[in-house]
């Protein structure tokens, strides 16, 4: 039985097609119309010669024209890539290379940069820009993208040859270094991100097209998205909605304003709002403490973060303004999918997941050991073009094949796991290992903290020490002193920062994770007595 994404959609799109898909502004397209685009780009890439497992980059803000690109690419058995927009023009000459592109989908205010990276990827050479608000010059030698839909058939592509073993990519920033592309078969995204199985249960998965379609619950869900769709989560949310005939509600070009975000959870009865951490949820939580009677929120039921865990300061105000509903940090990785969801201060996970130690065997429950945490089962085949990464991240032990995303983890005594930090970012003061998100928590607690992110310096006694970069609230000044009483409370005397940096604004990117990178070259500069922003 085939579990290829095309022919699930094209399954939930024959049974429900009158039903809406996607809202984006005034955009609202059922799922039929949302087939029939799709059909007509992907038979525009075809007909400009884009060939099977070929790459296709999808350079875009939030809109519908992401996710039909997303499934024209999937129709002609392509592979769409994530373009961080963010980029400057040498991480998309980086980007553009490693992935490969034949073909680049664009929003017009992109276009700039797009042309100043062109000459250093040859092999791109087909590209559409898709109009925005922006008065950009487009690209030489591209077309506009409405009209390529228009001039193609709305027919659908053949079928034929398309499978379980087809491939989708998606291109992970990570918290250092340069982006990789992570390659997973159809068949495991579907079933380990994409709403083909249960995270909590094994064996509840679909058998194939036909069963997907015979379980699409009256009505659908309505989610709404925040993350940019760059971002693998905001994928998965998005096909977890197309997969069960859910309504997917996105702000127009994906900008964050709290006041329209609340307004469309009012307008289209939204029952679950995806954030990333507190970068989006503290600006959502203020604008309902300041008019709560402003908004009806009766419809909403789940709050869900991913991407970056939420304070417990922030869960509390969420559950005074919403009581009785929930509030759900998940966990997951480009490299694993859906993990687990937060229960307390730890996360539930299946029996495909498990924590190892330094030789490979699971760590005893309730040891107190830390290892490394893996997945099993539905996990992807490699990274795009890096095997010496690939062998690091995929291993083999008892022929069972495990993929180790980087996270350091410890089991408790009924099977929960607790996560300690990525392990290319612990902090190693005096021997004792210290690892950033556990002191980012309490930080971003502390009244006078809109945000906060941890690393190590050099330190000619304990060879690192901890160092906060800050970013205070308005009007606020958080001393030193005052942070380190505050994390006393919460944390071992090690692990208290030793210095603190404060900037005008924590980095991040655009799925909200933290840039240590930037934070550490801030953190060296400062305490050389450097001007830091």
């Amino acid at each position: 039985m085939s579990f290829n994404l095309a022919d699930l959609f094209e399954a939930v799109a024959d049974r429900i097609g009158e039903r809406e898909a996607v809202i984006v502004g005034e955009r609202r397209l059922t799922y039929s119309a949302l087939d029939e685009r799709a059909n007509r780009l992907a038979n525009a890439l075809a007909e400009r010669g884009v060939r099977q497992g070929e790459h296709v980059g999808l350079h875009m803000m939030n809109g519908s024209e992401y996710l039909e690109g997303m499934l024209a690419c999937f129709k002609v058995r392509a592979i769409p890539i994530n373009v961080n927009f963010r980029y400057v023009e040498a991480e998309l000459a980086y980007l553009y290379d490693d992935a490969d592109l034949v073909a680049l989908i664009y929003h017009r205010q992109f276009a700039p940069r797009v042309s100043a990276t062109l000459w250093k990827t040859p092999g791109l050479k087909r590209l559409f820009c898709v109009e925005d608000d922006s008065d950009a010059e487009p690209v030489e030698g591209s077309e506009p993208y409405e009209d390529a839909l228009a001039s193609s058939s709305a027919e659908r592509p053949d079928p034929a040859g398309r499978s379980s073993d087809d491939l989708y990519c998606v291109y992970t920033g990570g918290t250092t270094g340069m982006p990789k592309g992570v390659i997973w078969r159809h068949e495991d995204i579907f079933k380990a991100a994409m709403g083909g199985g249960d995270i909590t249960q094994l064996g509840n998965y679909v058998s194939g097209p036909a069963e997907l379609a015979d379980r699409l619950p009256t009505p659908g869900l309505v989610a709404l998205a925040t993350p940019p769709l760059m971002h693998s989560s905001a994928h998965w949310l998005a096909f977890q909605m197309l997969f069960t005939g859910g309504i997917l509600v996105m702000t127009p070009l994906g900008r964050f304003d709290p006041v329209l975000v609340w307004e469309l959870v009012t307008k289209e009865h939204v029952g679950i709002l995806v954030v990333v951490g507190d970068a989006i949820a503290r600006p959502l939580v203020e604008e309902l403490e300041a008019h709560r009677d402003r908004y009806d929120t009766s419809s909403l039921w789940v709050i869900g973060s991913g991407g970056a865990m939420l304070t417990e300061t922030t869960k509390q105000r969420l559950l005074a303004l919403l009581p009785d509903r929930m509030i759900a940090d998940g966990f997951g990785s480009s490299e694993t999918g859906v993990v687990g969801a937060k229960q307390g201060a730890r996360f539930i996970v299946n029996d495909q997941t498990s924590v190892l130690d330094d030789d490979g065997a699971p760590v005893p429950p309730g040891s107190n050991v830390a290892g490394r945490l893996a997945r099993r089962g539905h996990i992807p085949l490699r990274y795009h073009k890096d095997p010496e990464k690939t062998e690091r991240t995929f291993i083999v032990r008892d022929r069972v094949r495990w993929v180790l995303p980087g996270d350091i983890a410890t089991v408790e005594e009924d099977g929960s796991i607790t996560l300690l930090g990525r392990g290319s970012l612990t902090i190693n003061t005096g021997g004792e290992k210290v690892f950033p998100e556990e002191v980012e928590e309490p930080l971003r607690d502390h009244p006078s903290v809109a945000d906060a992110v941890v690393i190590g310096v050099p330190d000619d006694r304990w060879g690192e020490r901890v160092v906060a970069v800050v970013e205070p609230k308005p009007g606020a000044a958080p001393s030193l002193e005052d942070l380190q009483a505050h994390c006393r409370e919460r944390l071992a005397g090690y692990k208290v920062p030793r210095d603190l940096v404060i900037v005008d604004k924590v980095v991040r990117s655009p799925a909200g994770k933290a840039d240590y990178t930037w934070a550490k070259d801030q953190a060296t500069r400062a305490l050389q007595g450097e001007a830091v922003k």
